[in-house]
């Protein structure tokens, strides 16, 4: 009988971190900034079937970056598991620390098992508080640690060239059309220095707006809106459909919140990577 070959844990647990982050940085990226009424969030994404950015409970949003079926199923369960605790509890017991929790071990039992592949995936879990200063943000890699995030994030894509740009341009107290331009302006950048344009078709973009009289903060800023922002700071030349305004963003929202709670894949990301392969990068 042959002896099996050996790996070192070392050396296997960092095998399976590189496949990981390949994985991840083959998709788009996603921007999360705070600004002066909640929190928004930018993704480069043409899709409006698949969304990247999707509502969790009340004052909590999700973000991700990576394989949509592995992702889409960890938003179902985030989904699941904030209806059940606030119904068996209160609303206000649902948070954005507690949800971050139940997904880092989740990504963390994964990452460490030898029976299955790493999930390529990288969350954010955000929060808006009455306050600025109240804000939670997380961000959560393939192996399940969890970063306390403030002020501006990017994951997906070249995250690392993004998050520099941001971090040196990003100030407290910004309004949502600054917000959504620095954001639009980081999206833009390429791995070689060079600049894109981005219009509105290719863009996703929700807030978590804690000025809204609804007990749910989450909005998707869809066609004229999103232009009218977009032309009003100057990031891109856009051309929306014009029959999606505000309204429509709210009806998105209920729309895609009831098929998340019924299982289904009502919103969830893009579903092709940056090199054109189908179906498995977001």
């Amino acid at each position: 009988m042959s002896t099996p070959f050996y790996v070192s844990p070392q050396q296997a647990m960092a095998d399976r971190a590189e496949y990981a982050r390949k994985g991840i940085a083959r998709g788009r990226s996603v921007v999360v900034l705070q600004y002066t009424d909640g929190v928004v969030f930018v993704a480069e994404n043409p899709s409006r079937a698949l969304h990247k950015v999707s509502e969790i409970y009340d004052r909590i949003a999700f973000a991700a970056v990576g394989k949509y079926n592995e992702f889409e199923n960890l938003r179902i369960g985030g989904v699941r598991y904030a209806d059940l605790r606030g119904y068996t509890y209160h609303r206000e017991d649902v948070t954005a620390r507690g949800l971050a929790n139940v997904y880092a071990q989740t990504l963390g039992t994964i990452f460490s098992s030898a029976a299955e592949k790493p999930y390529e995936v990288e969350l954010i879990v955000a929060e808006v508080g009455n306050a600025a200063e109240d804000d939670q943000i997380y961000r959560l890699p393939h192996d399940g640690s969890i970063v306390d995030e403030h002020g501006s994030v990017a994951v997906g894509g070249n995250a690392d060239q993004i998050s520099t740009y941001l971090d040196q341009r990003h100030r407290d107290g910004m309004t949502l059309g600054e917000a959504l331009k620095l954001a639009v302006d980081s999206l833009s950048r390429d791995n070689n220095g060079g600049e894109r344009t981005l219009t509105a078709e290719q863009l996703e973009v929700a807030t978590l707006d804690r000025t809204r009289p609804q007990q749910r903060k989450f909005k998707r800023i869809l066609g004229r809106q999103l232009s009218r922002l977009l032309d009003e700071n100057g990031a891109a030349p856009a051309g929306g459909p014009s029959d999606s305004d505000e309204s429509s963003g709210d009806a998105a929202e209920a729309s895609d919140k009831g098929a998340a709670d019924k299982g289904g894949s009502g919103k969830g990301p893009d579903a092709t990577d940056d090199k054109g392969s189908s179906g498995t990068k977001d």
